[in-house]
């Protein structure tokens, strides 16, 4: 059952649920909301001002504290990546579509 608010044990604080105030936390909750509701696991890397979260090969999702972004899987007419975006302060949802993304890549043959 969900609460109003989720306990970050990373940070070792309650945040109330779409609080975010720098991509640090940000890629905290998405990375606790993917742990603990969808069983993924993941390798943060946070820098100046932007942090990723390396979920598999082919999904690392990064934001900048106001949003998450991800490459869909899609190409453009142009051949290049087209990204999915996800306001940060939204991780639950944002967690629940990076989880589809996953999903979809492990159907997927892997490179060689």
């Amino acid at each position: 059952m969900r609460t109003d608010r989720i306990e970050d044990v990373i940070l070792g604080v309650a945040v109330p649920l779409r609080a975010v105030s720098d991509a640090h936390q940000a890629i905290t909750l998405l990375r606790l909301e993917l742990r603990t509701v969808h069983d993924l696991m993941g390798d943060c890397h946070v820098g100046d001002g932007v942090a990723l979260l390396s979920v598999c090969y082919g999904l690392v999702v990064w934001t900048n504290g106001d949003w998450f972004r991800w490459q869909s899987g899609r190409t453009s007419n142009l051949g290049r990546p087209v990204y999915a975006f996800s306001p940060a302060a939204d991780y639950v949802t944002a967690a629940r579509r990076v989880a589809l993304r996953y999903g979809q890549l492990r159907q997927d043959p892997q490179p060689t």
